[in-house]
């Protein structure tokens, strides 16, 4: 009995063959429901996700090039700009030097006009002063004439012709000392 009693005793390790078909058609069931909704789907995923990274790359390797020749361009029109900044800097330079060359000749035709202004405005004053002096020093003369003399000398035209003697005798003698 002892060993019928173990006979009639269920294993608990041993599944019971009900439950092994119960389980076979639920795996095919799960099987056939993944296999005809689940994997064509998760397939599908795969292939947008492969297609969005490939074309992410495809994007961004247009976007490397559009980006290199855009530097490129840029680069382009730096150097440009640097020439024409430079050759504007040589043409400023070029007309300061102008200006200024202009601006000396004025200058110094200012000065020669200054200048020769001044030699008339000096000119004309000593002949000024020197009329002046003559008149004066035929005054003088005639006066220290008339004192030594003692007679009055009235007439113009002698006077004048003495006076003029007289100035021109100072000047030949200071042109010899």
């Amino acid at each position: 009995m002892y060993v019928i009693a173990a006979e009639a005793e269920i294993n608990p390790l041993v599944p019971q063959t009900a439950e092994i078909v119960v389980a076979l058609i639920a795996f095919a069931i799960l099987y056939f429901f993944v296999a005809k909704y689940i994997a064509p789907r998760f397939e599908q995923v795969y292939k947008e996700r492969t297609a969005a990274i490939e074309g992410g790359l495809s994007k961004a390797e247009d976007a490397q090039r559009e980006a290199a020749a855009a530097l490129e361009q840029y680069q382009a029109q730096l150097a440009d700009a640097r020439g024409e900044a430079s050759r504007i800097r040589e043409e400023a330079r070029e007309q300061g030097a102008q200006i200024l060359a202009e601006m000396r000749e004025q200058a110094q035709a200012e000065a020669a006009r200054i200048t020769a202004a001044a030699q008339v405005h000096i000119d004309a004053e000593r002949q000024a002063a020197v009329a002046s002096l003559r008149t004066e020093v035929g005054s003088l003369a005639i006066g220290l004439a008339d004192k030594i003399v003692g007679v009055r000398m009235t007439d113009s035209a002698e006077l004048t012709g003495v006076v003029d003697r007289f100035i021109a005798d100072l000047e030949t003698s200071s042109q010899d000392a």
